[in-house]
């Protein structure tokens, strides 16, 4: 039988000590929202994903690998230290002014008129605070299964059901059976790509036509967070749709190439009428910082940072990828900084035979087998996670 968690009962457990954040960092995104647990005490995400944690972890060395949380271990990169560092000075001013700097050059970036950006404190605040506005009268959210949760999540929250469909056997989106449980209830489809915890991307081509078509029916949320580091895909933005007078908001973030996860800085583009709806409940760009936004303006400009950065994280995980299939894993196909890959061991001894070593992945079940996801940190740590697998399998 499913049970409930909340985070008093978390906290209690002791899954908020180092060892539960291994499993389960995200839970910070939507730390409120009660949780259910499978008998084997994972966390149920949804139909097909439960993620794996340790409520007692093992002693671990003093040197943690940290490589379970997407994370860019490169940056932020020196032009936006520098730009923090300068900034702090005027830390006592509200930064309106600043704010609206970056507005218009994501703006100028992005092609559209500042009326189309909304600023967050990172991406999935973002994300939140759609789905508060969007299903306060209930309805249903459409989106892919495995996907990422945040939206999903305080959509039900908020009183909204979800129709969750199964990705494709290339782990895909399904846009075809997504369109199919279109109901007149329906009031979002959210789409990942490329998609989290799987890494996996969707035709650009095929999700174009998609938005362009299914959004004359219901808004389209597109979160385009790896987006940069899709090396190789045939993948565009859907911020175009916009000019098309589409209703699709797209969410993008700093997070991930821009390695700046902890400034928190994200934004989405959509329709002014769409941000106008938004906003008369919950105002954007107020949670963000005075040093945050300036490390944003100037990362922006810092296109040698973002061309390193994809390089690297091309390069470590090739590195991995090559030695996964040396060491027999089927990995799934990534367009991110992350790969995910079936295991041959329970996904909690896995994370504890990690965590030993001082090595923090994630640990799911999908589709009832065990699977370990593991991010891009830097070469040197990638090749003491892969002669930890070696040593461990």
């Amino acid at each position: 039988m499913n049970q409930k968690i909340d985070r008093r009962s978390l906290l209690k457990s002791g899954f908020m000590t180092l060892g539960g954040m291994a499993s389960l960092p995200a839970i910070g995104a939507f730390a409120n929202v009660p949780s259910r647990a499978d008998a084997n005490g994972n966390i149920f995400h949804s139909p097909l994903l439960r993620e794996t944690f340790l409520e007692n972890p093992p002693k671990t060395p003093p040197t943690v690998i940290r490589i379970n949380a997407n994370e860019n271990p490169y940056g932020p990169p020196m032009s936006a230290r520098k730009a923090v560092s300068e900034s702090v000075a005027t830390g006592s001013r509200y930064s309106w002014k600043e704010l609206e700097n970056l507005v218009g050059k994501i703006a100028k970036k992005e092609g559209v008129t500042p009326d189309h950006i909304m600023m967050g404190p990172g991406s999935s605040d973002l994300l939140e605070k759609v789905a508060i506005v969007m299903f306060a009268k209930g309805g249903n959210v459409v989106s892919a299964d495995p996907t990422y949760m945040s939206l999903v999540k305080v959509a039900e929250a908020t009183g909204a059901s979800w129709k969750a469909v199964p990705c494709k056997g290339d782990w895909s989106h399904d846009l075809k059976a997504m369109e199919a449980a279109i109901d007149k209830d329906t009031k979002l489809v959210y789409i990942c790509n490329p998609n989290n915890p799987m890494g996996s991307i969707t035709s650009g081509k095929e999700l174009l036509d998609f938005c362009s078509r299914v959004s004359e029916k219901v808004p389209i949320f597109v979160d385009e967070a790896y987006l940069e580091l899709a090396v190789g895909a045939d993948t565009q933005s859907m911020v175009s749709l916009l000019a098309q007078k589409k209703n699709v908001i797209i969410a993008r973030t700093f997070s991930k190439i821009m390695g700046m996860a902890g400034l928190r800085v994200g934004y989405v583009a959509a329709l002014p009428s769409t941000l106008d709806q938004i906003q008369k409940i919950t105002r954007g760009g107020m949670g963000i910082t005075q040093t945050s936004i300036a490390a944003a303006v100037a990362s922006l400009d810092d296109n040698e940072f973002q061309d390193t950065t994809r390089k690297l994280n091309h390069e470590v995980k090739t590195y991995l990828c090559k030695n996964l299939d040396r060491l027999g894993y089927k990995y799934v196909t990534s367009y991110t900084n992350f790969v995910i890959f079936p295991i041959n061991m329970s996904s909690k001894e896995m994370l504890q035979k990690m965590m030993a070593k001082g090595i923090m992945v994630r640990g799911y079940e999908i589709q009832g087998k065990p699977w370990c996801r593991v991010s891009m940190g830097t070469m040197d740590e990638i090749k003491q996670f892969v002669s930890a697998l070696e040593a461990i399998s």
